[in-house]
C-alpha cells in the first residue's frame, strides 16, 4: 500500500511546499491538495514548485472538477507538468465542492464528469479527445502519461469511477464503507468490460498519531471533527437524491440528522463550527487516531480491502510531527521487512 498526504495550499506557499518535501524525506508517495482557489492559494502554481523540490512523489489535486476550469486547460496544465518533471502528476476530481459552492455554483452532473474524465485522460496521455464536433490534441504532449481518478460516495458516482475512472478515492476510512464502494465500483467495472482490479483504490482521512492515552485521543478527535463535517455535505446530496435507506449504507447517512449547515470560510479546518453535529464514533472510524500500533491495524484491514493508497489529511495542529511519526514509525512496519541475507537451508 503506497501512503499519501493531502495539505491545504494555504499561505504562505513555502509552506507547503517544505511539507511535501518533508513527506517525501519520509517515504510517503503522493501528495495531493485541495484545489479551492477562492479559499486558497492556485494549487497548480504550488505542484510545479513541490516537483522542482522533490525528486519521486507524485503530484495533483485531490480533486478538482470540471466547472471551475476548462478540461483542456486542466489537461494542458498536468501535459505541461509532466514535460518539465517526468510524468509525476495524477488527477482527481469530482463534481465540485467548496470550490464550486463558495462562488454560489452546484456540483456538474454525472454526465458533465464524465466528459471531463475522458477528455482530461486522452489529451492529458497525448491522444486526441473530441470537443463538440472538433477533434483536439496537444501536439507537444506525446510522452505525456495521467492517470484521473474519480472522488465519490453515491451508487451513480460509483458507477461511473468504476466504468471510466483509473482509481477510486473515498473520503473516509469507515471499513464497512469502504468494502461497500470498493464492491461497487469493481462491479461496475466488470459490468463495463474492464478488469475490476485495473481501477485503483484510494482512501483518504485524517490521521492523528497518539500516545494511547484518553487525552490524546480526546485532543486528536477535537482535531479532526471536522472531517465528518466536510464528509456529511457530499452525504447531504446523496439523502437528498436517494432519501436515507435503500442502496446506501446507514453507516455513511445516519449521523448527518443532526446537521444544520455548513460555513466553507472554515472548510477543512480544525476546530470549526459546524461540525458540532458529528459524534465521536464518527470521528473514529472515519479517521485514523491513535497510536502508531492502531493506525497500523486499520492500514493493513484497508489493505486486506482493497486499498492501494491511504492519503492522509493532514489538517489539524501535528502536521510535522505526523509525518515524522508514520515516516519513523508506520511506514516502516507496513510491509514485511526484506532480509539481506538469510542463513541457507540443509
Amino acid at each position: 500500500m503506497d501512503i499519501g498526504v493531502v495539505l491545504q495550499c494555504t499561505p504562505p506557499a513555502s509552506r507547503v511546499i517544505e511539507l511535501a518535501r518533508v513527506a517525501e524525506t519520509h517515504g510517503f508517495s503522493h501528495v495531493w491538495t485541495f484545489d479551492s482557489h477562492l479559499l486558497w492559494q492556485e494549487p497548480y502554481v504550488i505542484y510545479s514548485q513541490i516537483l522542482a523540490a522533490t525528486r519521486k512523489v507524485v503530484v495533483g489535486p485531490m480533486v478538482t472538477n470540471p466547472a471551475t476550469r476548462d478540461q483542456t486547460v486542466t489537461a494542458s496544465t498536468f501535459a505541461t507538468l509532466n514535460e518539465m518533471f517526468g510524468n509525476r502528476t495524477i488527477c482527481g476530481i469530482g463534481r465540485g465542492d467548496s470550490a464550486v459552492r463558495t462562488l454560489g455554483g452546484k456540483p456538474t452532473t454525472l454526465a458533465t464528469l464524465r466528459d471531463a474524465v475522458e477528455v482530461i485522460r486522452e489529451l492529458g496521455n497525448g491522444r486526441g479527445a473530441r470537443i463538440g464536433d472538433t477533434e483536439v490534441r496537444f501536439p507537444w504532449a506525446a510522452d505525456s502519461r495521467l492517470e484521473v481518478w474519480v472522488a465519490g460516495y453515491g451508487p451513480k458516482a460509483l458507477e461511473l469511477t468504476g466504468q471510466v475512472a483509473d482509481g477510486f478515492i473515498l473520503q473516509l476510512a469507515d471499513p464497512d464503507i469502504t468494502a461497500w464502494t470498493i464492491a461497487t465500483v469493481r462491479g461496475a467495472a466488470e459490468a463495463a468490460g474492464r478488469d475490476p482490479r485495473s481501477v485503483k483504490i484510494c482512501v483518504a482521512a485524517p490521521a492523528y498519531v497518539t500516545d494511547g492515552s484518553a487525552a490524546g485521543l480526546a485532543h486528536a478527535r477535537e482535531q479532526c471533527r471536522w472531517f465528518g463535517g466536510m464528509v456529511g455535505n457530499h452525504v447531504a446530496d446523496i439523502v437528498a437524491k436517494y432519501g436515507a435507506g435503500g442502496d446506501v449504507p446507514a453507516a455513511l447517512t445516519d449521523y448527518i440528522a443532526g446537521r444544520h449547515g455548513y460555513d466553507y470560510n472554515q472548510h477543512g479546518r480544525a476546530g470549526n463550527t459546524h461540525a458540532d453535529f458529528v459524534p465521536d464514533e464518527i470521528v473514529d472510524r472515519f479517521c485514523l487516531l491513535g497510536t502508531p500500533d492502531e493506525q497500523l491495524a486499520r492500514l493493513w484491514e484497508l489493505e486486506g480491502l482493497g486499498v492501494d493508497q491511504f492519503a492522509v489529511y493532514l489538517q489539524h495542529d501535528a502536521k510535522t510531527a505526523t509525518l515524522q511519526a508514520y515516516g519513523e514509525q508506520v511506514l516502516p512496519r507496513l510491509h514485511e521487512p526484506v532480509t539481506a541475507t538469510q542463513e541457507a537451508r540443509s
